[in-house]
């Protein structure tokens, strides 16, 4: 079967930002059919922020695509601000901007740090999800963060990983996650953007099975990399506000009623296949399909294709 392709890039119709506290106020868009039916894109990173290539994996005609930056990222403001910004908070932004938007229920399609929070969200709210498309699945366990900056994905890529260890003294190296939190969050910039560049390289240099270069240069603009890696480590360090390190998976009842499907690569490295297959274990409901030569990102071939093709299916159930 041939793979599917992106359709024709589109703009958005409708731009806005939505004030969702005193300090933060969030970037969103609207793009395709405003009488189609809803669904919303939460991107990764947390802090990666969307771009215009998200819109490509909805027909232009049949969806309502709804997209926004999460806070500190992307054209969500203040840029890189780790107050007020966890998990719940998220949570609660993305019931703000569906109340905004007058949408009663949506499609949630959600990949790699997309899927936890749309897990997150779905087992909150199952009465406002139609359908969840998750893809790279990450339920933001202790081992998951271990195997990929601590010990884990390091006997894969030991010579990206050197890179990686460099702007950590070999003392503080136990623990890599709160020793580059304590770089990101220094009130000297030269230090921030040093551990920033490198804790962004290790991860987006990992992305593909084979690797990109030129989608790389996304990864390497100070703005960019500043807010993911801040982010990224914030979020960590503080197990992403789950009161238990598998809330994801104990609260999965919740999303029995909510069609669904789980989309792997069999080789991502940054969020092993294991974690998708407990989702599957615990959400039997949902279809689960392993992309066999593909790594974690979205723009992979395989995924890609496997990503539209079932977002053109819910379409006829949404």
């Amino acid at each position: 079967m041939a793979l599917k392709n992106f359709y024709p890039p589109q703009k958005a119709y409708r731009e806005g930002k939505l004030r969702v506290s005193l300090l933060h106020s969030i970037y969103f868009e609207e793009s395709g059919n405003p009488k189609g039916k809803p669904v919303l894109y939460l991107h990764g990173g947390p802090g990666a922020g969307t771009s215009p290539s998200n819109r490509q994996y909805f027909h232009p005609k049949k969806w309502r695509l709804v997209m926004f930056d999460q806070r500190g990222c992307g054209k969500s403001t203040p840029h890189a601000e780790l107050r007020e910004n966890t998990t719940w908070d998220l949570v609660a932004d993305i019931e703000k901007l569906r109340r905004h938007l007058g949408i009663e229920k949506w499609v949630i399609f959600g990949g790699s740090w997309g899927s936890t929070l749309a897990l997150a969200y779905a087992e909150k709210y199952p009465e406002r999800c139609k359908a969840l498309i998750l893809r790279g699945i990450f339920l933001c366990r202790r081992s998951e963060l271990e195997w990929f900056y601590q010990q884990g994905a390091n006997h894969l890529f030991p010579d990206l990983w050197e890179d990686y260890l460099k702007p950590i003294p070999a003392a503080e190296r136990k623990d890599m996650m709160r020793a580059y939190y304590k770089r990101l969050t220094s009130p000297n910039k030269k230090i921030r953007l040093e551990a920033a560049r490198a804790w962004s390289a290790w991860e987006g240099k990992t992305l593909f099975l084979n690797p990109d270069p030129k989608f790389f240069k996304k990864w390497s603009g100070d703005k960019f990399v500043e807010a993911i890696a801040r982010i990224e480590s914030h979020y960590f360090v503080n197990n992403c506000w789950f009161k238990r390190d598998d809330q994801l998976l104990a609260d999965a009842h919740r999303l029995r009623k909510i069609p669904g499907v789980i989309i792997h690569g069999r080789y991502d490295v940054i969020c092993p296949l294991s974690s998708a297959w407990a989702l599957h274990r615990q959400w039997p409901q949902a279809k689960f399909q392993i992309i066999p030569a593909a790594g974690h990102t979205a723009y992979e071939p395989g995924i890609r294709s496997a990503l539209i093709e079932w977002v053109d299916r819910f379409h006829r159930l949404a």
